[in-house]
């Protein structure tokens, strides 16, 4: 069924706020789990309910912590999360780093002790929009990605982003993208959805392909061996360098902030322990290299001749990283956001263990509320 952006909205913010979250911290979690689901990227929406419950009932997750800023520089700033869920310390410390970035050109912002904070993206985004380019890292609480000639997982998915501003006409860049083939949450979309997963996404202990869903779910959540795939796939696709990349991520956003490598906190931590999941916040400005209007000129030309690239079949055209969420997002924001059926019954159960209302029912299409942005943060300073 197709659902309002508005409506989906409410929801979440109802079952957080029956969680303990605080009033402003639910809302910028909303904001950057309905954003996810317009653009299309259903693995790290409304979804994830399902997991943030779980990890609230393990005791692993503070829904009342508030960000603290642990140290800072002219251009750099280390920021702990609380343990609490990572969509409110993210928004902040990427707001942080457009800030330091519009005063020094350049800034640089670290998290660790966070969770999940759902899509990258969403807060490269938040750079773009200051007229900044924003990078954006994050290491992962589920060990999912195997190492080329390996038979058992050691990474996460590790994904990064990068968006650039908006242009006049020209509705920018934005890469949002996992070092893994695929984020383990996609294979969840499908199980829902009882779909094939294409080759190539999960390998079993053997290194063997896994095609069916439900299988690929066992193999990266409930077996030792087998998972994801690295970037690329065997040695001969270049998984070599999507393992290399999340390597990357790692050192950024885990080595450099304190955040944990979860291979290694899964040995030494008692369960229920926080995640300790570390990101990495990258805020640039063009004008400090080059007269602002150079930059934008270039960045158009360069993203118009990429579009202008001839098809290889004429009713595909050549895309740019960023456009297919823009039109996912203009069509969902009219029609609805498509919830399946097997995901509604798990929102309804879980609704019924928060006692608050099910709201997720077919409602009249249109543009609702879900373009406004999400409200500032209160940030502890050291020694708060």
């Amino acid at each position: 069924m197709l659902i309002q952006a508005g409506t989906i909205r409410q929801q979440i913010a109802t079952i957080l706020a029956a969680w303990g979250m605080p009033g402003d911290l639910v809302e910028v979690t909303a904001e950057a789990m309905v954003e996810t689901d317009l653009m299309g990227i259903d693995s790290h929406g409304l979804s994830m309910l399902m997991m943030y419950e779980q990890m609230r009932a393990d005791g692993q997750v503070d829904l009342a912590a508030r960000p603290r800023l642990l140290r800072q520089g002219p251009a750099t700033a280390l920021v702990d999360g609380g343990a609490g869920l990572g969509h409110p310390v993210a928004a902040m410390a990427m707001e942080l780093a457009a800030g330091m970035a519009l005063r020094s050109g350049i800034a640089a912002v670290g998290v660790r002790n966070s969770h999940h904070f759902g899509a990258a993206g969403h807060y490269a985004r938040l750079a773009a929009r200051r007229g900044l380019l924003g990078l954006v890292m994050t290491t992962a609480r589920s060990v999912l990605v195997v190492p080329p000639r390996g038979a058992m997982p050691r990474l996460g998915t590790n994904p990064l982003a990068l968006a650039t501003p908006s242009l006049a006409g020209e509705p920018g860049f934005v890469l949002d993208m996992s070092s893994s083939t695929v984020a383990g949450n996609k294979v969840k979309v499908y199980e829902l959805n009882g779909k094939p997963m294409p080759e190539g996404w999960v390998v079993d202990g053997a290194g063997r392909p896994v095609t069916d869903a439900a299988d690929g779910m066992e193999w990266l959540f409930r077996r030792a061996e087998g998972g994801l795939t690295a970037l690329g796939g065997d040695e001969l696709g270049g998984g070599h360098k999507g393992y290399g990349l999340g390597l990357m991520v790692q050192i950024l956003a885990g080595t450099l902030t304190g955040g944990a490598l979860s291979v290694l906190r899964d040995r030494r931590q008692p369960p229920g322990a926080p995640d300790n999941i570390g990101h990495f916040f990258l805020a640039i400005d063009p004008a400090a290299f080059r007269p602002r209007e150079d930059f934008d000129t270039d960045l158009a030309t360069l993203l118009d001749t990429m579009r202008a690239t001839p098809p290889s079949h004429p009713d595909r055209p050549v895309l740019v990283p960023g456009d297919p969420e823009r039109t996912a997002r203009a069509e969902r924001l009219e029609q609805g956001i498509p919830v399946p059926d097997s995901l509604a019954e798990k929102i309804a159960a879980i609704c019924a263990r928060a006692k608050v209302d099910f709201l997720l029912r077919p409602s009249t299409p249109g543009q609702d509320s879900s373009e406004r942005g999400a409200a500032p943060l209160a940030l502890s300073r050291p020694g708060n």
